[in-house]
């Protein structure tokens, strides 16, 4: 089987093709980050407006790396939710289009649910059942997986997200957009020590996160004070310190609760070498492994949307004509491989 597989649920235009024997052929990916960079944000009008230009190109590119045409495909796969409603239903017109034109099945993936697979893509995949930390700019979850469609919240963010923890704070230091990976670059010249912020809900029992108080914390700390290189670097340092403690505990907490040996660690703040460094001698001290997508598949990308959408077509799941998005989509709702019928997937009728 070989999949098509669109992705465009917030500013990363993306395509990619699957196959099931000899695994990823092509992906191809445009970030908007110049587009959006000037407004300190993503704007999603603009997000939408960039993926109708950019999405068949990177389509038609994907195609031509793996050496296919649409008779060599077994369907298409895209992005269907969660995320910003106008750039998903970019993505989800065309997939639904190209698969109406083409005589092929398509399916709508969870965006998360692509999160949660992506370490699928990697040559030594994680077992089932383990516990996954689904951390990025949406979205802080534990979630307990016992296979695909599988899937119990352990703990979720009651605010803000980590990613969002993070980009917020970096606009407070002035920093460029996307502000996460900015923060975590010149903390790494920091002094550890200088500041100090909180880390939220550590000091009760329980796996739920809370970051909206960091900004807070942060704001307060510079007040007064004349941003410099130093002081800038001294204080990404500490936020960046608050929120990889946290989430590390955290998820040791939930290997504990759970008693698995692997934990999967994925999502764009996945990509945090901090935190990657952080949750590994963690995990050892509990006799359990760590796995994660290459960096390249933490962020979003149609990889990740192929290898969720392969399963699930594979499993005989199969949209109908409507085109199908959604701004919210709990992950919890999905159903379990094959437990939904042909014409009636994940909650929709297919017509």
């Amino acid at each position: 089987m070989r999949v098509l597989a669109i992705e465009s649920s917030c500013d990363e235009s993306a395509a990619a093709v699957l196959d099931g024997t000899r695994g990823l052929l092509a992906h191809e990916l445009y970030s908007q980050v110049a587009l959006h960079r000037v407004y300190g944000g993503v704007v999603p009008e603009l997000a939408s407006r960039d993926h109708v230009r950019k999405l068949l190109p990177l389509v038609r590119r994907a195609l031509a790396a793996a050496g296919s045409g649409p008779g060599d495909l077994s369907g298409v796969a895209y992005t269907a939710g969660p995320g910003l409603i106008g750039a998903t239903l970019t993505g989800a017109a065309l997939a639904r289009s190209l698969a109406y034109a083409w005589g092929l099945p398509a399916v709508g993936v969870h965006h998360l649910e692509g999160h949660l697979l992506a370490p699928l893509l990697e040559p030594d995949p994680p077992p089932f059942p383990h516990v996954a930390l689904l951390v990025s700019g949406g979205h802080t979850q534990l979630i307990e997986v016992h296979g695909i469609g599988q899937y119990r919240i352990l703990g979720d963010t009651r605010d803000d997200a980590a990613g969002e923890a993070f980009d917020k704070t970096a606009k407070l230091l002035g920093l460029p957009y996307p502000g996460g990976p900015e923060l975590a670059r010149i903390a790494a010249d920091g002094t550890e020590g200088v500041f100090h912020f909180p880390r939220p809900m550590l000091d009760r029992p329980g796996l739920e996160f809370s970051f909206s108080g960091l900004k807070t914390a942060v704001l307060h700390a510079l007040r007064g004070r004349e941003l410099d290189e130093r002081l800038r670097a001294d204080v990404a340092c500490a936020v960046q310190a608050a929120i990889v403690e946290t989430l590390t505990v955290k998820a040791a907490r939930a290997l504990e609760q759970t008693g698995f040996n692997a934990l999967v660690v994925s999502g764009g703040v996945s990509a945090n070498l901090t935190l990657r460094a952080q949750i590994a001698s963690a995990a050892a001290r509990h006799g359990a492994r760590v796995y994660y997508p290459r960096i390249e598949f933490c962020t979003d990308n149609a990889a990740m949307i192929a290898m969720a959408g392969l399963h699930r077509l594979r499993a005989g799941e199969r949209q109908g004509l409507g085109i199908a998005a959604r701004a919210q989509w709990p992950v919890e709702s999905l159903a379990p491989l094959g437990a939904a019928g042909a014409r009636h997937v994940n909650g929709w009728d297919g017509d």
